[in-house]
């Protein structure tokens, strides 16, 4: 809900201030639900959070709350942090981007309190767990947000997700090398990036409705090849090796942190890399002044010499190369034969994670984490015998989703010319 209240005298001058009130109005409304649930179902004992595994050479003393004060608490502090969402947005505007991170973090320990109560959560477990989740999201989101950046809107990251998972499996069966099924998935997502491009850009078709085609081919031709080709051929065809995991070391000692970040596998170090070049390239290089130009007014960069088509085709590869490497954290990356739509839907989060993000490489990558942890939470409260319904479990990261981006994103510009086709003369 955004609306204009009034004209705020500035120096004598009239400015208008444009207020959005999506975020603290989602904050009330999961704020009273929270307090609900408190009431209607309180539970009593305590809960573990067990920071350390056995395997780690510093040992962490468990972390043992009491359910109800822990959850009370977190409640209060909920409430002030909404009350303080609702007077920022009142004096600035907008409800700044901490108090939606601080919401986050004490609605989830005090969720978890509660939901947990009389059972030990394993923190390293759902967390590496998590970040595990997030990685083919943060890859699919990197890709969005060049290619949005761009000014082409990339529905097709599923589609990219699946093919890379579809090719990797294959090369990587094949050839019993995952780093060859790495690169076979670079390149599927640069075919079906290449043709989103294609009639994107040089035939100027709708790019959403591109978009959404190639997912529904991609979907329809890997699940015929998998049905025709891999089932009867599994072995030979459908057996992927899987990348071993590379401890850091002293890193991956330290305790909570390093099993999470530093006992990961390649895809996961390579991620890292992704991120930074991207964030670095986009904001501190030629290449990335480039690329924001066209997409936010590609008629100024064409007048400073800047090929505006070819920019946002070559630019939109390189966003499906990205993703395609995305999709081999589905089967290579876990050693997991591939199925048919094994992606489930991971690329609309992903497209979701870059709208979250508002089109900056950072915080897409920590909506996707955002997005992650909510379908780790899924499990790990499945396992341990939580009160919470199987059945609002398994939406749970889909909620997460729509909580997110229609509740607490507030106010969000996308580039300018995202989606619309630059025709020049």
């Amino acid at each position: 809900m955004v609306s204009t209240e009034g004209l705020m005298p500035v120096e004598g001058m009239q400015k208008t201030v444009l207020r959005s009130w999506k975020a603290p109005i989602a904050l009330a409304i999961f704020t009273a639900l929270y307090g609900l649930l408190l009431v209607a179902a309180p539970r009593e004992g305590v809960t573990t959070f067990r920071l350390s595994t056995q395997a780690d050479a510093i040992q962490l003393p468990d972390l043992v709350v009491p359910v109800m004060p822990t959850a009370w608490i977190c409640f209060a502090l909920l409430v002030l942090l909404t009350i303080a969402s609702f007077a920022l947005v009142r004096l600035g505007g907008r409800s700044p981007l901490w108090i939606v991170i601080a919401y986050i973090l004490i609605g989830v320990f005090g969720f978890l309190t509660w939901a947990a109560a009389g059972a030990a959560i394993p923190v390293t477990g759902l967390l590496a767990g998590s970040l595990t989740l997030a990685i083919p999201l943060i890859y699919g989101a990197l890709g969005g947000v060049i290619g949005e950046r761009a000014g082409v809107v990339n529905i097709a990251i599923e589609g990219q997700l699946l093919a890379g998972a579809f090719t990797a499996a294959i090369v990587a069966t094949i050839t019993r090398q995952p780093i060859l099924g790495l690169f076979a998935a670079a390149f599927a997502g640069i075919l079906v990036a290449a043709v989103l491009a294609a009639f994107a850009i040089r035939y100027l078709v709708d790019q959403v409705i591109v978009g959404v085609v190639l997912n529904v081919l991609v979907a329809g031709l890997t699940s015929f090849l998998y049905s025709q080709v891999l089932q009867p051929n599994a072995a030979q065809l459908n057996a992927p090796p899987r990348f071993p995991r590379i401890p850091i070391p002293i890193l991956s000692e330290i305790p909570v942190i390093g099993p999470v970040f530093f006992r990961q596998t390649i895809l996961v170090y390579l991620m890292y890399v992704a991120v930074a070049l991207v964030y670095v390239g986009m904001f501190h290089t030629r290449w990335g002044l480039r690329l924001r130009a066209v997409g936010e007014h590609p008629q100024a960069a064409d007048t400073v010499g800047i090929k505006v088509n070819p920019t946002r085709f070559w630019n939109v590869i390189l966003a499906g190369a990205i993703a395609g490497i995305g999709g081999t954290v589905f089967t290579i990356g876990n050693g997991i034969a591939f199925n048919k739509e094994m992606t489930a839907g991971a690329g609309f989060i992903a497209l979701a994670a870059v709208i979250f993000g508002q089109w900056d490489p950072i915080k897409a990558t920590l909506a996707a984490l955002l997005f992650g942890f909510a379908s780790s939470l899924q499990n790990t409260l499945s396992v341990i015998g939580s009160p919470v319904p199987s059945e609002f479990m398994l939406m749970l990261p889909y909620l997460v989703t729509i909580f997110v981006v229609a509740g607490v994103v507030g106010k969000s510009r996308a580039p300018a010319a995202d989606g619309k086709p630059y025709i020049k003369g």
